[in-house]
C-alpha cells in the first residue's frame, strides 16, 4: 500500500518532495489556529501559500494555482480586518453569515468557475476529468476565505464539502501527501465550525 500511495514521487526532486511536505505542516499550523479563531492563522498559511503557488506552478495546475493566488490576496485581507482593534480587542466579532454575505457569496462562485473554466480553456487542460471537479472546488474554497476573512461562522462549511471532495481528487492526480492534508483539513474542518459555533453562542448569550 504504502509503495502504491507514494510511487509517484520517485519521480520527484527531493526539494520538491521537501517543499510540500513543508507546505503541508504550514497549512496544517494555519488551520489549528484557524480553529481557536487565533490571527497567526494568517502568516502561518500564506507560508504555506506560497510554497504551494511554487510547486503547483511546477506541476501545471493552473487551477489550484489560482486558488492559492486568491487565498494570499484574501489571507492579507483577513490579516488586515483581524488586526483592527477597539479598546484592544479585535473589533471583527465571530457572527453568523448575512443575507448580503449571502448574495456575494453566490457573485464569488459564478465568477470563480468562470475565470478557472477560462483558464483551463487557455491552457487546454479540460482533457481531465478532474478540471471540472476543481471548477467546483475552487468555488467552495473562494467562499470560504471569503467568509473567513469575514470571521463568519459558516466559512468552516464550504471549507469541509471542499476538503472532502480534495482528499480523492488530489489522490487521483498523483499528490499523495496533499491528498493526506485534505483528510486532516477535514477532519479539524469539522472541530473547527463545532468550536466557531460554541463561541457564536456565547457571544449571543452575552448580549
Amino acid at each position: 500500500m504504502f509503495e502504491t500511495l507514494f510511487a509517484p514521487y520517485q519521480e520527484y526532486s527531493a526539494i520538491n518532495i521537501f517543499l510540500e511536505i513543508t507546505a503541508v505542516v504550514f497549512a496544517v499550523i494555519s488551520v489549528l489556529y484557524s480553529k481557536k479563531n487565533s490571527i497567526n492563522v494568517y502568516p502561518t498559511g500564506i507560508v504555506s501559500i506560497l510554497i504551494f503557488m511554487y510547486l503547483l506552478y511546477q506541476w501545471e495546475l493552473f487551477g489550484d494555482l489560482i486558488i492559492n493566488i486568491y487565498y494570499f490576496i484574501m489571507s492579507v485581507y483577513g490579516w488586515v480586518l483581524w488586526s483592527r482593534k477597539k479598546e484592544g480587542v479585535s473589533s471583527l466579532k465571530v457572527e453568523k453569515i448575512s443575507l448580503k454575505e449571502y448574495k456575494i457569496s453566490g457573485v464569488i462562485f459564478f465568477l470563480s468557475t468562470l475565470l478557472v473554466s477560462a483558464v483551463y480553456i487557455l491552457f487546454e487542460k479540460f482533457g481531465y476529468w478532474w478540471s471540472y471537479v476543481d471548477i467546483l472546488t475552487t468555488g467552495l474554497f473562494f467562499i470560504g476565505m471569503y467568509l473567513l476573512a469575514r470571521r463568519k461562522v459558516e466559512h468552516w462549511l464550504f471549507l469541509i464539502v471542499g476538503d472532502f471532495i480534495s482528499i480523492p481528487l488530489y489522490y487521483f492526480k498523483e499528490y499523495t501527501i496533499t491528498s493526506m492534508l485534505y483528510v486532516i483539513y477535514t477532519v479539524i474542518a469539522v472541530f473547527g465550525y463545532l468550536a466557531w459555533k460554541k463561541i457564536w453562542d456565547n457571544n449571543l448569550q452575552r448580549l
